[in-house]
């Protein structure tokens, strides 16, 4: 999924509207920050393979550290664990450990069974790529709630948060059309580094427009 996850970031907004924007998307994409640092170094690997499901011409061969449900909870708790540390919001490092977790659980459905349990163990994964028309329909209906939750949770203060707002969804929608209908990217690397670039900056955008926001 794509914006399926981001959707979970934008739905946390209403338990947690004075959390960042930008701190819920990086716990909904904890696991796609965390591989492609992995991807690049070789730890874990993925092929171009189109056709190997109908969404997407990635084939993920192994990814135990960064998306195995036993290491994403261990990532989320992580996660979590310093936002407690550094803000005393137990409610807060919840919903940021159930955000990375929840991104597994998501990507569990969407994926052919190759989410690992844990390194090493069973993989599993019930195929929504496998039909394009029904991975779009469910990821834009999410989209499409979360956006609501966070706008009934929040407003703007300035024409900053007001615009920013729409342009970040917009984005992010933009995003996911150029994903589907591009070609296969010409190699692994390009796939990691518009991994490492894109993720980083979808949080930048997502903290500068939360910025110019406030809870209704």
């Amino acid at each position: 999924m794509f914006v399926g996850h981001f959707a979970t970031a934008y739905a946390a907004k209403r338990l947690v509207p004075g959390m960042s924007l930008g701190t819920l998307f990086a716990a909904a994409q904890l696991p796609d920050l965390v591989w492609p640092w992995l991807l690049l170094a070789g730890v874990e690997g993925a092929t171009i393979a189109p056709g190997d499901t109908a969404f997407t011409p990635l084939r993920f061969d192994q990814y135990p550290l960064s998306h195995s449900l036993l290491t994403v909870a261990a990532w989320g708790a992580a996660f979590g664990a310093v936002h407690f540390w550094r803000r005393r919001r137990f409610t807060g490092a919840l919903v940021l450990a159930t955000l990375a977790v929840g991104h597994w659980v998501l990507d569990f459905v969407s994926h052919r069974p190759d989410m690992p349990l844990w390194p090493g163990g069973p993989r599993l994964g019930l195929g929504l790529w496998n039909s394009v028309p029904a991975t779009i329909a469910i990821e834009l209906t999410m989209f499409a709630a979360g956006l609501w939750l966070a706008l009934s949770a929040t407003r703007g203060r300035d024409r900053f948060g007001s615009w920013g707002f729409t342009g970040l969804a917009a984005l992010l929608l933009l995003i996911y059309a150029a994903n589907i209908t591009s070609p296969p990217p010409p190699n692994i690397e390009t796939v990691g580094w518009a991994g490492v670039i894109g993720g980083l900056l979808l949080v930048a955008l997502a903290a500068w427009t939360d910025h110019h926001r406030e809870p209704v």
